[in-house]
């Protein structure tokens, strides 16, 4: 099983010098092989090969003095750029044909250096090491310092740097693991989850966990960073410095957010055997007037972590459809009761007088559900 781990790092002045470089070269190889494509299409030419595109706009665009700047930094960068161009047509074709899953993919674009997110990716052929002192060694950049949180668990096969909106830098290393060194003891327990706003998970054993609404409380700051970017001179350096306070702004919202999915999700994991939960359809939800509450809450990141790690810890994830009615069932006897407006938190069952919590009563059915569907898959 392949796993990504990232650090911050810090380059020094004259590394975030030879970064920039290498993230224009990367930039300039990409849109040079991204136009070619272009024009032969437009012509009714076949596509030119990985091959031809590597000789004549990394190899032999080296020797003019338009693209001799492209030999300051590692060739395998401006290789790893040509794959990412291939990557990007293969998706698009396959969109197409619709043999990709998941949402249409479209056309490469042409890259700007305006982007909010540079990277550049080294293989092992780069040459690039982790020296005994614990710093990143890049070749034509030298060795960067890492914030290491912890320690990676083989040798990795490639290293992304990145830089983000918010001028951080990051390292991501893609290593090898296997999966049976991960796999966690059994357990006889399984959990339902019922995703909400007001809390923003709601379990089959009653347990509760509130939504901590990151982007509700940091809305004041971002307003006012917002507003002081918007009265400044386009194109000075003064707004060029608010917007990097815009986007750390930002980014504290979403790390606060992802770090909170993480930390549920793992603990879930960790200390359920199955876990069962719905479905919901966040695009069709992002265009109601909870809009702003739903994509706050971010229920389609955490049910991707869920997945993950079930898949990485030897534990089961199941996926109730959205169509099935949770809120509608009595959980104690099984009569469904009718649909129910979301201001009702609490009713009584017509058929066994039972009283219901909506939230639980969801989260205990969505738990047998996704019983059924377990054992109707194994069976």
């Amino acid at each position: 099983m392949q796993l990504r781990y990232s650090f911050r790092i810090e380059p020094s002045p004259g590394q975030r010098k030879a970064l920039g470089k290498a993230f224009g070269c990367a930039r300039v190889v990409f849109n040079d092989c991204l136009r070619a494509r272009r024009q032969a299409h437009e012509h009714g030419a076949p596509f030119p090969t990985s091959s031809e595109l590597s000789k004549r706009y990394i190899t032999e665009a080296k020797k003019t003095p338009e693209r001799s700047w492209l030999k300051q930094v590692s060739s395998v960068v401006l290789q790893q750029s040509l794959r990412d161009l291939d990557t990007a047509y293969r998706s698009f074709f396959a969109s197409i044909k619709g043999a990709r899953r998941g949402p249409r993919t479209g056309e490469p674009r042409f890259k700007s250096k305006r982007d909010s997110r540079q990277s550049v990716r080294f293989t092992a052929n780069a040459r690039w090491s982790i020296t005994a002192d614990g710093k990143l060694n890049l070749p034509k950049i030298g060795p960067v310092r890492v914030r290491w949180s912890r320690t990676l668990p083989s040798v990795p096969s490639t290293v992304t740097v990145v830089k983000d909106a918010a001028g951080r830098y990051w390292a991501s290393f893609v290593v090898e693991t296997n999966p049976a060194d991960e796999v966690l003891p059994p357990l006889d327990c399984d959990q339902g989850i019922d995703l909400g706003l007001t809390h923003f998970a709601v379990m089959a054993d009653g347990s509760r966990v509130r939504s901590p609404r990151f982007l509700r409380r940091a809305e004041k700051k971002l307003k006012r960073e917002q507003r002081s970017l918007s009265r400044k001179e386009k194109g000075s350096k003064n707004r060029n410095k608010q917007r990097v306070k815009v986007a750390r702004a930002h980014a504290k919202v979403v790390d606060a957010r992802r770090d909170f999915h993480h930390k549920l999700s793992t603990k879930l994991i960790r200390e359920n055997q199955a876990v069962s939960v719905e479905s919901l359809s966040v695009k069709a939800l992002a265009r109601t007037q909870l809009a702003k509450s739903v994509q706050d809450a971010g229920w389609s990141a955490f049910v991707t972590m869920l997945e993950y790690k079930a898949s990485r810890y030897g534990r089961t994830l199941t996926k109730v459809d959205r169509s099935f009615p949770s809120s509608q069932i009595c959980s104690a006897c099984g009569h469904r009761d009718g649909p129910k407006a979301l201001h009702v938190r609490a009713w009584t069952c017509s058929a066994c007088g039972a009283r219901h919590d909506r939230d639980h009563n969801a989260g205990q059915n969505i738990r047998d559900e996704g019983r059924r569907i377990r054992a109707a898959t194994t069976s």
